[in-house]
């Protein structure tokens, strides 16, 4: 956690909406008071970008949930970062567990989209994952620093890019990882931001969380020194991401918590 790098939640809703969940989602978040201090963004499948961005509050951006690695060509059912800045986004998700392992994408793929989006000029969640395997012969850092390694060798502007770390032993499988396991993988990757880039790159590069977040665990793990935001799946499908986008805002009973140690009255 660090004040210097702003909160960001991102929603993915995946291939789960239709114009009329959209609605729903729209209502619940335009009504909602969101934290300013949070960067708030949604994932929405490739068809619905323009109508999501035309009917979202402003301050919520909206991103493609992939991309290819060029502009143009006879690439059926692919689209383009220019593509989806012309629809009025400007955010990209790249490198996705689920395209990582149902697409098979792989480390070189995924690198070559993060160079062609780089060069567009759109903004990118650049994903990184654990598998139960990866965890159970401990290979963690193998394998997400082989990850790291092959992105960092295609990025030109960090300020453009945010870190996306999942555990998929811990996405909808009923066991959740501890606040303990998220920050050393968080402060693992951005040690090696450290090592192998800059500090002033591993000190402003927004890490991200995914593993089953949700509102029940957001605000615990929001406090994490080294967790500056949450990629979120099923909970950003419903009123709970209101709750995560601001689980660094004080809840009520904190601020009378704090006004009675400050005060020394008690309510």
């Amino acid at each position: 956690m660090s004040s210097q790098r702003k909160f960001f939640v991102i929603g993915n809703w995946k291939m789960n909406v239709d114009k009329a969940r959209i609605n729903d989602i729209v209502k619940f978040m335009s009504a909602a008071s969101l934290d300013p201090n949070t960067e708030a963004v949604v994932g929405c499948p490739s068809c619905y970008l323009t109508y999501a961005r035309q009917r979202l509050p402003e301050q919520i951006a909206v991103a493609a949930q992939n991309c290819y690695k060029v502009a143009r060509g006879n690439f059926s059912g692919e689209i383009s970062p220019d593509m989806i800045l012309d629809s009025g986004c400007e955010w990209v998700i790249l490198g996705h567990p689920e395209r990582r392992t149902i697409f098979k994408e792989s480390d070189q793929l995924i690198a070559e989209k993060v160079a062609h989006a780089q060069q567009t000029g759109i903004k990118i969640i650049a994903c990184l994952c654990e598998t139960s395997e990866d965890r159970d012969t401990n290979r963690t850092e193998e394998v997400l620093f082989g990850q790291m390694k092959s992105l960092a060798a295609t990025i030109t502007d960090w300020s453009r890019v945010v870190i996306a770390f999942e555990a998929l032993w811990a996405s909808n499988t009923g066991v959740l990882a501890t606040p303990a396991q998220v920050q050393e993988a968080l402060a693992n990757i951005r040690e090696w931001l450290r090592v192998n880039v800059s500090e002033k790159v591993a000190n402003s590069t927004r890490i991200l969380y995914a593993g089953s977040v949700s509102s029940s665990n957001c605000r615990e793990l929001a406090q994490l020194e080294d967790l500056d935001g949450f990629l979120v799946g099923s909970a950003a499908l419903k009123p709970d991401i209101i709750d995560i986008i601001n689980a660094r805002r004080p809840d009520v009973s904190s601020l009378i918590k704090h006004f009675q140690r400050s005060t020394g009255r008690q309510a």
